[in-house]
């Protein structure tokens, strides 16, 4: 069957020497290959020119890139010296990733050695947080690869947990490390199903979309994983996967980590072989909402004339949790208390999108229906806890990192928060936006029409946007965009798709400023591509 996202393969390795990088990648590309992981295990033997250069040439040809952290840098290592040397490797990987274009650098997470869950967990995030704030400037997926040992860190379960509060970590399915750690139950299209199933229920959508997965043969025994064998001298079979892939329709890289040419050729050809077999009608990809992992109800308890939730690590102290805020046409009203809990439950979801961006507030001290005003200074009173940044305006900004930040947006009766298409490391766009208004005259259905008409021009410029309702009339279509993109060029670009609709459908279309010229018409706003907008 032909697939809609046709699968990127190939393997992790390095150019052998005596060949050149031009020879190398044409052989990838004559061989059908159309992804390369850079094998930096054990050292870094390329520099940022030549991976720049390799990047190009790779593009050129096709092939996507990704890079695999050297082994020895681990985010478990408890000794500080060691664990500077440790994320210091990781965020040199993660540089040379971006140089060749790639967007996801692979790292072994670590070992548990008889440490608890909260220390183990307390000791990563101590390491992705310097991460985070070295690498935040990076268009870079940190892919925690899944553990092949019962004794490491880093189940999906360990992943999902940081994945839901880190927006650069994201899932890299080892599908040997499962079959290993399960003691050898990825032999069927049902088992690879519930892994997917697993990833859809317990990750953000958005990192689920495309799947980066490695793949080889192994033999392990009770304790997980043994050692790498020849394509077919163990128990993991591509066929199942092949079939998963076909079935639910994936958007995937998969890696093989053999050791052998040989391998990669047999996994390659089994996985090709399995999707032309695959039956012509996919079953639909799961994503119900209803497996939706939303964090428990906050409950507080009264300290004099305020409220402090309980298990919320920051001090954040809550007032009025019973004042009315939004009236809804059943006659119920949802309180202040009632928007609190609503922010904290939806954070795992919400504050990726949010996380690291300049935020202006919209507030609503006397509910919807009194005054409201944007804020975007931080106000005197923001506790110090609270993440701020001061951008290129000389205003101190908002951002929301975590989930006591968005409950203390909501007792601020912040009802409405608005991002900029930037993060606070750079003021370069890596979102190009089409805010789309339907005109006095114009209805849903012209709305709608035009974004069909956005969607099919990314489509032909291979090039993917998300809707997004903007909270009146009109919707929003974000494009995501990589680094080195100025607002400028995001502007030129969002102007020159809506000028070619516009001509293409002059009664229906407009990007005109003045409103009198696009007076039944559906507006693409073009100026809202800007700092800090």
């Amino acid at each position: 069957m032909e697939l809609q996202n046709p699968v990127r393969y190939g393997y992790s390795g390095l150019p052998p020497e005596g060949v050149t990088d031009e020879e190398f990648l044409d052989g990838l590309a004559d061989e059908g290959y159309t992804a390369m992981e850079l094998s930096f295990v054990h050292d870094f033997p390329w520099k940022k020119p030549r991976c720049t250069a390799f990047g190009k040439l790779a593009a050129e040809r096709d092939i996507s890139l990704s890079v695999h952290a050297p082994f020895f840098a681990m985010l478990t290592v408890d000794d500080e010296e060691r664990s500077r040397k440790c994320v210091h490797a990781i965020e040199h990987s993660m540089k040379l990733s971006q140089a060749m274009g790639g967007t996801v650098t692979v790292v072994h997470p670590g070992h548990s050695r008889d440490r608890t869950s909260e220390e183990i967990f307390d000791l990563v995030r101590s390491r992705l947080d310097y991460l985070a704030s070295k690498t935040t400037h990076l268009s870079q997926h940190l892919g925690l690869e899944t553990s092949g040992t019962v004794a490491a860190f880093g189940s999906l379960g360990d992943i999902a947990v940081l994945a839901n509060e880190y927006p650069f970590v994201y899932p890299v399915v080892d599908w040997a490390h499962v079959h290993a750690v399960s003691q050898g139950q990825m032999t069927s299209r049902e088992s690879f199903e519930a892994v997917i199933n697993f990833l859809y229920s317990e990750f953000p959508n958005f990192k689920t979309e495309h799947l980066h997965t490695h793949f080889s043969d192994n033999l392990f025994g009770p304790a997980g994983e043994i050692k790498h064998v020849p394509y077919g001298q163990g128990t993991l079979r591509a066929t199942p996967l092949a079939e998963t892939i076909a079935s639910m329709n994936l958007d995937i890289t998969v890696i093989s980590e053999s050791h052998h040419l040989d391998s990669h050729r047999a996994i390659f050809h089994e996985l090709t072989e399995g999707i032309e077999n695959a039956p012509a009608t996919p079953a639909a990809a799961t994503r119900p909402l209803s497996h939706l992992t939303l964090p428990d109800a906050v409950s507080v308890i009264k300290d004099g004339e305020a409220f402090v939730p309980i298990g919320v690590r920051q001090p954040l102290r809550l007032s009025n949790i019973d004042k009315p805020l939004i009236p809804s046409p059943s006659g119920q009203t949802y309180s202040k208390g009632d928007l609190i809990q609503y922010y904290a439950s939806i954070s795992p979801y919400l504050l990726p999108h949010l996380a690291n961006r300049p935020l202006t507030m919209v507030r609503f001290p006397n509910g919807i229906d009194g005054d409201h005003f944007y804020e975007k200074r931080s106000p005197s009173h923001a506790p110090d806890w609270i993440t701020t940044a001061v951008m290129g305006d000389g205003i101190e900004y908002i951002t929301a990192n975590d989930r006591a930040t968005l409950m203390w947006l909501a007792n601020m009766a912040c009802i409405e928060m608005h991002p900029t298409l930037h993060r606070t490391a750079s003021e370069d766009a890596d979102v190009a936006l089409f805010d789309i208004d339907p005109q006095e005259g114009a209805t849903w259905a012209d709305l709608a029409e035009v974004a069909a008409l956005i969607k099919l021009t990314l489509d032909n410029l291979g090039l993917r946007g998300y809707p997004k309702t903007s909270g009146s009339r009109g919707l929003h279509i974000h494009v995501p965009l990589g680094p080195g993109h100025s607002f400028e060029r995001s502007r030129g670009f969002i102007g020159a798709v809506g000028g070619l609709l516009s001509k293409a459908n002059p009664d229906g279309i407009s990007i005109e400023f003045d409103k009198a010229k696009r007076k039944g018409k559906v507006y693409i706003d073009i100026g809202q591509n800007g700092p800090r907008r």
